[in-house]
């Protein structure tokens, strides 16, 4: 589904495994799965043996899901100025694919691979909520099974459950008690996303570790497959929800990029 493979990598401490060595990656980081519009510029250090680094340069957050399409762009425009990364020195995009709303999702994606296509550069996909899970791991690293859930209206969550090995299932959307009743007995030892919804699946033991995607977590969800150079897959969302995720008889999911 376009997604970076940190559903299959080792999910260790930062939530990747290690990647090749010998390398500094600069990219633009979006994502408008939840009412937060989240975009900024990090680097990606490689390091021999070990999980690749991180580092935020500038980020910015705005929780407004009705001006999406119209902060986005400012956004960006803003977090190249402070870091000081010209668009020509980025090496690739990295965009968070969801699951999230029809309209907000579709915004960053299509900004996403529209910066890839004029600029030359790859664009890769992460889940979302792998993006979250990664920060509750950094935030626990103790913790052994983590839980992400987010709001996904018409009172409904989208979900994910981990392990240190990597996502174990999800991402889905259903009701909250339904996912109760599903993991009847399951209790995460961490836990990420919206506290309201967590909390209506029953997972109060402790509070989310990280709420939303935030730069760092995408880039790092990104890091080996953008430090190994590998060819991104088509952006596909996620959107999951009938008749969003409904695939016609006559016609295949569209792709945001060509």
């Amino acid at each position: 589904m376009g997604e970076s493979p940190v559903s299959t990598a080792e999910f260790d401490a930062r939530g990747t495994g290690t990647a090749p060595s010998g390398g500094v990656r600069t990219v633009l980081v979006v994502d408008t799965a939840t009412d937060a519009v989240v975009t900024g510029i990090a680097t990606i250090t490689s390091g021999d043996a070990q999980p690749p680094v991180v580092t935020v340069l500038a980020d910015r957050t705005v929780a407004d899901h009705r001006r999406h399409a119209e902060l986005l762009t400012t956004l960006i425009g803003e977090t190249l100025t402070e870091s000081g990364v010209g668009r020509g020195q980025l090496d690739a995009v990295v965009a968070g694919v969801g699951p999230g709303p029809f309209t907000g999702l579709r915004v960053g994606m299509a900004t996403a691979a529209a910066f890839g296509d004029a600029l030359g550069l790859p664009v890769y996909g992460v889940c979302s909520l792998d993006a979250i899970a990664v920060e509750v791991a950094g935030a626990a690293p103790t913790a052994s099974t983590i839980a992400v859930a987010t709001d996904a209206r018409r009172r409904e969550v989208y979900w994910a459950l981990y392990t240190r090995t990597g996502r174990i299932r999800g991402p889905e959307v259903a009701a909250p008690a339904a996912v109760a009743a599903d993991l009847d007995g399951t209790t995460p030892d961490a836990v990420g996303g919206s506290a309201p919804h967590l909390s209506q699946i029953g997972w109060t033991a402790t509070e989310p570790a990280s709420t939303i995607p935030t730069v760092s977590g995408l880039a790092t969800a990104a890091a080996a497959a953008v430090l190994a150079g590998a060819t991104p897959e088509p952006l596909v969302p996620l959107y999951l929800r009938r008749p969003d995720a409904v695939e016609r008889k006559d016609q295949r999911p569209k792709s945001v990029t060509p």
